[in-house]
C-alpha cells in the first residue's frame, strides 16, 4: 500500500471549513483549478465525492461531515508538533482574542479582566461579542475563541468546558418597588407583573413550574431575550425581573434584589473552546485569566 500525500490533510481542512473550492484556494493561495484538483485526489483518496452541487454553492456530505473535526484536530496536532516550542512573552504578545458572552457577564467580569490583560500583556485586545444563541460554530471555526454559557445538549460534543461558577436566580425590582419591604411570598410575588427572559421567546420556564406547583401563576407583562434588557425595563418600572445573581452584579447596581420565593435550580457557568485552542500558550493562558477575574469577582 502506497504512503499517503499528507499534504492533502491541509487541503482537506480547509475545504471543509471553508465549503467553498474559490475561497479555499483563496486562503490557500492556490488558483481555483489547482485546488480542483486536489479536490479531484481527496475524492479519489477518500473513495467520497465530499462536497456535492447543491445549487450554487456546495454542500458536504455526511463522510464530509463526519471528517470535519477530526481532520481539523489532526492538522492543529500536527502544526503544534512542528512548530518551534518557545516560552510565552507576555509583554511581546500581540493578539486580538475574541469571546462571546452575555452582556451581564461582560459588565461584571470584564474591568477586572481587562485590568489584568492590560498589566501582563498590553499588545493584547479582547473582542466581546454578543451570545445570541448556542451555535458551537463560531468557536469551531475560529471567528471565536472563547465563550462562556451554560453547558447544553446542543453544545458541540467536541468541545472543551470547564466550570467558572454556580449561580442562583434572584429576583430584582427597582428601589421603592413594593417588593422592596416586607415578606416576599409566592402569593405576592405572583401579584406583580413579570418579564421572561427567553432567547426563543417562551413565556414559562422553571419559576412557572414551581409557581404551578403551588397552584400559582405569575403574569407575564414583556419577553425579552437577554438579562441586561430585563434589568432595564425593571428599573424603569414597577415589572419584576429574575436574573443569575453573580452574572449580573455590575447590572443590578442601585436596584433591590431579593431571594425567590419558591426554589429554583442553580446553573453552572462554564468556559467553553474548541479542543483545537487547548495547547496554545497565549490561549491557555487567557483561560487562566477569565478563571481568576471570575473567583475573584
Amino acid at each position: 500500500m502506497s504512503t499517503p500525500d499528507f499534504n492533502l490533510l491541509v487541503t482537506l481542512d480547509v475545504l471543509l471549513v471553508e465549503g467553498s473550492v474559490a475561497r479555499a484556494a483563496h486562503r490557500l493561495r492556490l488558483s481555483p483549478s489547482a485546488m480542483s484538483r486536489a479536490l479531484a485526489r481527496l475524492r479519489e483518496t477518500t473513495g467520497d465525492p465530499l462536497l456535492v452541487r447543491a445549487g450554487r454553492g456546495l454542500v458536504p456530505t455526511p463522510r464530509a461531515l463526519e471528517l470535519r473535526e477530526r481532520v481539523g484536530r489532526i492538522v492543529e496536532e500536527a502544526q503544534a508538533v512542528l512548530r518551534p516550542a518557545e516560552a510565552l512573552d507576555l509583554t511581546r504578545l500581540v493578539r486580538t482574542f475574541t469571546l462571546r458572552t452575555s452582556e451581564g457577564f461582560a459588565e461584571t467580569f470584564g474591568p477586572d479582566l481587562i485590568a489584568r490583560l492590560g498589566g501582563e500583556a498590553p499588545g493584547v485586545r479582547l473582542r466581546f461579542v454578543q451570545k445570541p444563541d448556542k451555535d458551537s460554530a463560531p468557536l469551531r471555526d475560529g471567528t471565536v475563541d472563547l465563550e462562556t454559557g451554560v453547558v447544553g445538549e446542543t453544545m458541540g460534543p467536541e468541545l472543551r468546558a470547564q466550570a467558572l461558577f454556580r449561580d442562583r436566580f434572584v429576583g430584582v425590582v427597582r428601589i421603592g418597588h413594593p417588593l422592596c419591604q416586607g415578606e416576599i411570598t409566592p402569593a405576592r410575588y405572583v401579584a406583580g407583573r413579570h418579564i421572561t427572559v427567553s432567547r426563543r421567546g417562551l413565556d414559562k420556564g422553571p419559576i412557572d413550574e414551581a409557581l404551578d406547583a403551588l397552584g400559582l401563576e405569575r403574569q407575564i407583562a414583556t419577553i425579552v431575550g437577554g438579562f441586561s434588557t430585563a434589568l432595564a425595563l425593571a428599573r424603569a418600572s414597577d415589572l419584576i425581573a429574575c436574573v443569575p445573581e453573580r452574572h449580573t452584579g455590575a447590572l443590578r447596581r442601585e436596584m433591590h434584589s431579593f431571594p425567590l420565593p419558591v426554589p429554583i435550580p442553580e446553573i453552572t457557568l462554564s468556559l467553553l473552546w474548541h479542543p483545537r485552542m487547548d495547547a496554545d500558550p497565549g490561549h491557555r493562558w487567557l483561560r487562566g485569566c477569565v478563571r481568576d477575574a471570575c473567583a475573584a469577582t
